[in-house]
């Protein structure tokens, strides 16, 4: 089975990026409303008077702003993985078209080089935040993930590898 053209597996592989890139765009539809209702909610907890709620749901109304704010980290973090998919979508199609080494396959893979380093530091932060705002709440410990950042310095590395390609690539187009 060829790996680059048509009716490769990098055309197999477009197309399952093109099906998450959907459905990323809806769920972060989806949790972009749950969030605006949420922070509504917050600010005027009335709108839900006439409505019995049991304990555990009453203890997450009255959380509303805390409730705001992860539902807006989540969005935060699919809209990272909306822009690293949509990346990797204009990668492969490339790479369908028979052209890895395109000059625009740099840029991108930096791009999401920097969104995983991004979202990474986001997690810290947030976790900072948290446990400085509310504490005592949760009993979860930050964790350095080694997995994340060698993740970070391989893309950044095959940004190289595929800049170095389309170098090589524009001086055998040079060549006669």
């Amino acid at each position: 089975m060829r790996a680059l053209g048509p009716g490769s597996v990098s055309s197999f592989l477009k197309i399952i990026l093109d099906v998450v890139f959907g459905a990323l765009w809806v769920l972060l539809c989806i949790v972009a409303l749950i969030t605006v209702a949420a922070v509504l909610l917050s600010f005027n907890p009335d709108l839900l008077a006439d409505v019995t709620v049991n304990s555990e749901a009453g203890e997450v109304l009255r959380r509303g702003p805390v409730l705001a704010v992860g539902l807006a980290a989540f969005a935060v973090y699919c809209a990272g993985v909306l822009v690293i998919v949509g990346c990797l979508r204009r990668i492969f199609a490339t790479l369908t078209a028979g052209d890895p080494f395109h000059p625009d396959n740099v840029a991108r893979l930096r791009l999401i080089g920097l969104i995983l380093a991004a979202l990474e530091l986001g997690r810290y932060a947030l976790w900072a935040i948290g446990a400085w705002v509310l504490p005592g709440v949760t009993d979860v410990e930050p964790n350095f993930s080694l997995t994340a950042w060698f993740s970070v310095l391989v893309v950044f590395v095959l940004a190289e590898v595929f800049r170095e390609g389309a170098r090589l690539r524009r001086e055998a187009e040079l060549t006669i």
